[in-house]
């Protein structure tokens, strides 16, 4: 059986605050900081996007990709996130989408899972009301190639 979308983004964001919904949902990075911080080698920019997403706008450049959809739900979220940092849950991550506010929500949903350093790039790929986005900036893109 098929479901939409939006009613599993909608199940797996309500899991995700299920388990972390008192967490605290800070700090921010600008779009620009995090372009800066993932060329220096100092932050791993994780974009949770889905991949028709990425096919759709490129991926901001030295980001993983982590499809928020995980077909393990947020166990297999957190499993591969772990896989891209080493199992490290005190390494600095950075979380992009296309508006910040899936990051949001899985941003709290990490804190509540132990990691210590985890960012929000809240104006996404996109732009928001936090800011104009990595692609209007002029920050480097990727084409999707691996997951796409």
């Amino acid at each position: 059986m098929s479901f939409p979308t939006q009613t599993l983004r909608g199940a797996l964001l309500a899991a995700l605050l299920a388990c972390g919904a008192a967490a605290h949902a800070e700090p921010d990075l600008a779009a620009p900081d995090a372009a800066a911080a993932v060329a220096a080698g100092k932050i791993t920019l994780i974009d949770i996007r889905t991949p028709p997403e990425w096919k759709e706008t490129g991926v901001a450049r030295g980001a993983q990709l982590i499809n928020m959809l995980h077909p393990q739900g947020a166990p297999g979220f957190t499993n591969a996130l772990l896989d891209k940092v080493k199992g490290d849950k005190n390494a600095p991550i950075a979380l992009i989408c296309r508006t910040g506010n899936r990051t949001t929500q899985v941003q709290r949903y990490l804190q509540s899972q132990g990691f210590t350093q985890v960012y929000n790039v809240k104006e996404g790929m996109a732009g928001s009301g936090a800011g104009p986005g990595w692609l209007k900036r002029g920050l480097p893109v990727d084409t999707c190639k691996a997951q796409c």
